[in-house]
């Protein structure tokens, strides 16, 4: 059984995957007024350098985007003062606009088109003659178009493609007729993680959880064909993911460490370059069989690094280290549980055989930042390499805890103890922080602390526990 829990925060929606009672997926989406990969705009060539290869476009915001200036641009004979429908593939980066190009790309499930190029192709996952035979006698090549037929359209039938191929041909005109009658200049498609999280959903057995009522009936819509897909709404106080548990094992996406059911473990590391992940036997050193020992730790280990690869969205170069293998017919079969548990993933990824020294490589494509990357920030005491979790964060972990402690038991006096670490910036925005931990119509003792992991909170029910932290209470907020 696969459900799928969709949670809106200010500012942020959080999709998380269980198939199984397994946490396999964990999908954050931001707003944001910066272009975000995959986004269109309505442009205007603001200016052309032949010189640096490069073209200039007004997209309506404070940067101008840029793009390369191809010798397919020059030959369209492209002109300054000109409008044009352009796709972000790079996000903007300190003084540097984002990088865009004139090939829009519309996806589905099963087929993308690629306005601004031409011809028909397969994706290389697809080796079977038959099935390339068979899609390229229902998908035919359209002029000005381009057309990809994804890895998933081999499951599909020809009604379904060519019912996918008339809907993405419908986008493409309404987004010229956007391009031609629209007057103001700026974003035409959001590349909404929800939306295409859906559009590509597999029509099996799932159940998705919704705390937002507009998002459930946005969703309902993308999904109305898809029978096996049942939607509810989820109207408690306390947060979805907290209420499901699923707070919990994000929050343990931070640790290096994961064990493994055999007793080993792995440790996740990031240096400069590239992830490094490190398998060790730990516990796992019973028996006399000391090969098969490493060869089932290893197996185990390559299944969970499929796992945190796909769950922390770790990207770029990723070096795993297994165990010495004592028999080398052992090593593909490490590799194809490794490649196994990333089958699924979207994120196109690589996986290369062991090397000399024992160690495989994987390449992953970025999309979207990784976990840690909402999960923490770097502290502003120590201005080093540390990390913190983020305020907002701590805050939203603190709030799931008071409401659940005031809806079971009416409990009205907190004492929050909170890393040190977070002293000045909370202090200077008290009123805030208690408004945004529901602690507005309670009493609330706040201290801080060196050696503790965020926060701890302890509820207060006795008169000689308010006592003993009557320093700590909070007696006037004022409103900044």
């Amino acid at each position: 059984m696969r459900e799928v829990f969709v949670e809106s925060r200010e500012k942020q929606i959080r999709v998380a995957v269980k198939q199984n009672g397994e946490l396999v997926q964990c999908i954050v989406e931001e707003e944001t007024s910066k272009p975000q990969i995959g986004e269109i705009y309505k442009g205007r060539i603001k200016n052309i350098v032949p010189a640096i290869n490069s073209i200039f476009v007004d997209i309506g915001l404070e940067k101008e985007a840029y793009m390369y200036y191809s010798d397919e641009l020059k030959r369209m004979n492209i002109k300054k003062g000109q409008d044009i429908l352009i796709e972000v593939v790079k996000e903007p980066l300190c003084d540097k606009g984002a990088k865009v190009t004139h090939k829009i790309s519309i996806a589905g499930k099963n087929l993308v088109l690629i306005m601004g190029d031409e011809g028909l192709s397969l994706s290389k996952r697809i080796e079977d003659v038959i099935d390339r035979q068979r899609l390229t006698s229902i998908i035919k090549p359209i002029k000005d178009v381009g057309i990809v037929l994804r890895t998933e359209s081999v499951k599909a039938t020809e009604e379904e493609l060519l019912k996918e191929l008339a809907i993405l041909l419908e986008k493409k005109n309404a987004m010229e007729r956007k391009l031609r009658y629209s007057t103001n200049l700026g974003k035409l498609q959001s590349n909404t993680i929800l939306k295409k999280f859906f559009e590509e959903i597999e029509n099996k057995k799932t159940k998705v959880f919704f705390d937002n009522e507009e998002y459930l009936n946005n969703i309902s819509e993308i999904l109305k064909d898809k029978e096996h897909i049942q939607l509810s709404l989820y109207g408690e106080k306390r947060s979805l993911f907290d209420f499901y548990g699923i707070e919990k094992e994000i929050l343990k996406l931070r640790h290096k460490k994961v064990n493994l059911p055999c007793g080993g473990y792995i440790i996740i590391d990031k240096t400069e370059a590239m992830y490094v992940i490190d398998v060790n036997s730990g516990k796992n050193i019973k028996g006399r069989d000391f090969s098969k020992t490493i060869f089932q730790t290893n197996l185990e280990a390559a299944r969970e690094c499929g796992r945190q690869i796909k769950l922390r969205n770790l990207s770029g170069i990723i070096l795993i280290d297994f165990i010495d293998l004592r028999e080398d017919y052992q090593k593909p079969k490490i590799i194809e549980e490794l490649r196994k548990a990333l089958k699924e993933d979207k994120g196109n990824v690589k996986v290369y055989p062991f090397t000399e020294l024992g160690l495989i490589q994987v390449s992953r494509k970025r999309k979207g930042k990784s976990i840690y990357e909402y999960l923490e920030e770097p502290c502003k005491v120590c201005k080093s390499n540390g990390f913190l979790l983020k305020r907002s964060y701590i805050e939203n972990l603190i709030r799931n805890e008071i409401i659940k402690c005031s809806r079971e038991n009416s409990i009205k006096d907190f004492y929050i103890e909170i890393d040190k670490n977070y002293e000045h910036d909370i202090t200077g925005d008290l009123f805030n922080f208690i408004k945004n931990i529901e602690g507005l119509d309670k009493e609330i003792y706040l201290n801080f602390a060196y050696d503790i992991e965020g926060y701890k909170i302890e509820p207060l029910i006795f008169s000689n526990q308010k006592d003993n932290y009557q320093h700590y209470k909070i007696k006037t907020i004022e409103k900044v």
